[in-house]
């Protein structure tokens, strides 16, 4: 199983296309433990344009968003095909986020996260948001994986 995905891999495992694929290579992939994703935050990115005119900021809603996609990548490449076929990955909370430096244009943003655990259908994670070596912002989440209607 690689340990890297790209851009491409990743959408024949998310239904997300762009401009609302966010992250742009999945790296460092251990098996439902955990990975790196990496997402180039640009200045024609769709959300910075109008956030903030004069000072553009990747909103940190967006930041969750990559987590979330982050973590529905890595589940869906690490579980068995026939399990994930027909399925879709759902955020289903948000618990400590915390955004502490904002995230501007012309950087690689990498969202280091793990798996905590899992439930059945339920996984929890946890990740951290780095450009440079400095954290950004991090959070806890949990995801359900349900039927495609």
């Amino acid at each position: 199983m690689s340990d890297k995905l790209n851009k491409k891999e990743i959408e024949n495992l998310l239904p997300h296309r762009d401009p609302m694929l966010l992250i742009d290579e999945l790296i460092n992939i251990k098996k439902l433990k955990s990975a790196t994703a990496i997402v180039n935050v640009q200045k024609n990115s769709f959300y910075v344009q109008g956030h903030f005119p004069g000072q553009p900021v990747m909103p940190g809603v967006l930041i969750v968003e990559a987590f979330g996609q982050a973590a529905a990548v890595l589940t869906a490449h690490g579980i068995d095909k026939s399990t994930y076929e027909n399925k879709l990955v759902f955020l289903m909370s948000i618990e400590k986020a915390r955004f502490r430096n904002p995230v501007v244009p012309d950087c690689k943003l990498e969202l280091n996260i793990e798996a905590i655990r899992s439930h059945g259908r339920v996984w929890k994670y946890k990740g951290e948001a780095i450009v440079e070596g400095k954290k950004m912002a991090d959070a806890q989440w949990s995801a359900t994986i349900v039927d495609r209607k």
